[in-house]
């Protein structure tokens, strides 16, 4: 009996390999229509198939854009950061021409102030209430300076120290409307026409000469400096060029109006004027010359 069925067993493995041959054979070879099975299981695959790839096609592209972006983001703030360093550093390179050509004027200017000791000094404030009349200075009378002193720039000049502190001190500019903002002027032309800087019209920003001759012939674009006199200012200082000429209201004298020669409204290097020792003993000298010689 056991000997039956393990033969049993074996006939029907047998036969089973033998099924499972002839289908694997029949599905290898070429054939023009698939069986309805095949079709159904081949129709459910690629449904299922289209299902899933869609939605997973889909969320890779928004994987993939959300990269891109997010390269794109890198790269656009790496170029913003160099643009942003390109334009400070070109920044700097303006200002540093800029203080560079400021000293470079300034040198050249202290060369011709052969009787004054030029004190080399940088704004570092500005009155906003008065933005036409005063700024601050670095230098104070620990540096030498004293209230009364020209100030100037490699341009020409533009006020007068104001006040002083042991390391600062005011500056008052040409353009105050201070009645005691008084400079003596000379416009230069073939017969030298004198007169005072006075007032300043903030609308046209342009300096008042006063007390000119009325019968006096003023062109546009004449040099008016300083005349020395009064021993604030030294001799010869730009201050500015005529830009045109009105009587005054008494039709006595001629009023003109000087475009200053430094820019008022961008100052940064200035220079304090201080008068030498050696100016001061030689005017000393003369002075007391001229009382001996009245003496005898």
């Amino acid at each position: 009996m056991p000997q039956f069925f393990f033969n049993k067993r074996l006939i029907m493995l047998l036969v089973s390999i033998i099924v499972l041959v002839a289908l694997i054979g029949f599905s290898l070879r070429e054939r023009e229509e698939l069986t309805w099975p095949e079709q159904f299981v081949k129709d459910s695959t690629s449904w299922v198939q289209s299902v899933v790839s869609r939605p997973a096609n889909y969320i890779a592209g928004l994987i993939e854009n959300l990269q891109d972006l997010q390269n794109t983001y890198q790269e656009n703030k790496e170029l913003k950061k160099r643009v942003d360093d390109m334009a400070r550093l070109e920044a700097k390179v303006y200002s540093l021409e800029k203080e560079n050509e400021e000293l470079q004027e300034i040198l050249d200017k202290k060369e011709s102030l052969a009787d004054y000791e030029p004190i080399q000094a940088v704004r570092i404030a500005r009155s906003p209430e008065r933005w036409n009349e005063l700024i601050i200075i670095n230098k104070g009378a620990s540096n030498g300076v004293e209230k009364n002193m020209a100030v100037i720039t490699a341009k020409g000049l533009i006020g007068k120290v104001k006040s002083t502190t042991p390391f600062s001190a005011t500056v008052q500019l040409i353009s105050s409307i201070d009645p005691t903002n008084r400079i003596s002027a000379i416009l230069q032309a073939e017969k030298p026409l004198y007169g005072t800087i006075e007032g300043y019209d903030k609308k046209k920003e342009l300096l008042l000469l006063k007390g000119l001759p009325y019968d006096a012939e003023i062109e546009k674009g004449q040099n008016v400096v300083t005349t020395g006199m009064g021993g604030i200012f030294p001799k010869d200082l730009p201050i500015g060029k005529v830009v045109t000429v009105v009587p005054d209201q008494f039709g006595l004298n001629q009023t003109a109006y000087i475009k200053p020669e430094a820019n008022l409204y961008d100052l940064e290097h200035v220079m304090v004027v201080k008068k030498s020792m050696v100016s001061v003993d030689l005017e000393e000298s003369l002075e007391g010359s001229e009382g001996e010689e009245e003496g005898n």
